[in-house]
């Protein structure tokens, strides 16, 4: 059944660069009433200027989280629109990768989507409409080498989305999974860093490190993304935006927006092989060692 858009407050997260910086814009731009956040105000100060409400906002802390929410409700009434958008992405082979940062990228990606979701539908179900964005990724449905942990956390969001869908249809609310294929924005320097700064655990390679072919291979593979065919079909946040701008706007929105043909293909591509036929195709693409 068609609904009309909730009218009231957007609140986006992780608008310091990329999509959640792009969404804030064209939100605002569409006539909505947009508040930006981020850790830091000082890195959406610009975003202030260009008339869009700011609110600081750590979705790994708690009293952050409450007071950015209890800030939308004094202002304008409440969280009509939430957009789940922080998040960074976690690499490193996983004998490799330390708990606290394994803990670190739940916190983010995962633990503070459900959280701040926690805090916002009570005002949404008493108002009867609502509408929840939760940015997941095509590594929400499919997996890719070295990334264990940061896809871990997207099937996570795949897996609550759908569940909470079904739960809150009955208020009115929506909810809407964004899943973009690659994006030129900073996410991709963070999560090759992520790769390049693992390290063998204390004893665990006596000769050097046993992964180091396979972080090479999978740093390559963030070099080509960039500069080769890949890069050429990646989309850019303003991409992003647009669609998350449409998922906010319609009478109907999608369950599900899997944004550019490299997704797409990808996605399917899954599907359709036998698990280990596709983890031979993904390995070969890779350059992987066997």
């Amino acid at each position: 059944m068609s609904r009309i858009p909730p009218s009231g407050a957007v609140l986006v997260t992780g608008c310091s660069t990329g999509i959640g910086r792009a969404s804030a814009i064209a939100l605002h731009e569409a006539g909505r009433t947009v508040y930006a956040s981020a850790r830091r105000l000082e890195s959406i100060a610009d975003l202030a200027e260009l008339g869009i409400h700011t609110v600081a906002l750590d979705v790994t802390d708690e009293a952050s989280m409450v007071a950015a929410v209890q800030t939308v409700q004094r202002e304008s009434g409440g969280v009509a629109v939430l957009i789940n958008n922080a998040g960074y992405g976690l690499y490193g082979p996983v004998e490799q990768v330390p708990m606290d940062e394994v803990r670190r990228q739940f916190e983010t990606n995962f633990f503070g989507l459900v959280r701040l979701t926690q805090l916002v539908l009570p005002g949404m179900r008493r108002a009867k409409a609502g509408r929840i964005l939760n940015v997941s990724s095509m590594g929400g449905r499919i997996s890719l080498p070295g990334g264990a942990f940061y896809h871990a956390s997207k099937y996570a969001v795949e897996g609550f989305s759908d569940a909470l869908r079904m739960e809150v249809a009955q208020f009115g609310i929506d909810v809407v999974l964004i899943e973009p294929g690659p994006v030129t924005t900073p996410w991709n320097d963070v999560a090759a860093g992520s790769m390049q700064g693992s390290a063998p655990a204390d004893g665990a390679a006596a000769d050097g490190d046993p992964y180091r072919a396979f972080k090479q291979a999978v740093a390559g593979s963030f070099d080509a993304a960039a500069s080769g065919p890949v890069g050429k079909l990646a989309s850019t946040a303003e991409d992003i935006a647009k669609v998350i701008t449409t998922a906010v706007t319609s009478n109907r929105p999608r369950t599900r927006y899997l944004i550019n043909a490299v997704a797409k293909a990808l996605v399917a591509t899954r599907a359709l092989l036998p698990a280990r036929a596709s983890d031979k195709v993904i390995s070969l693409q890779y350059g992987l060692p066997r």
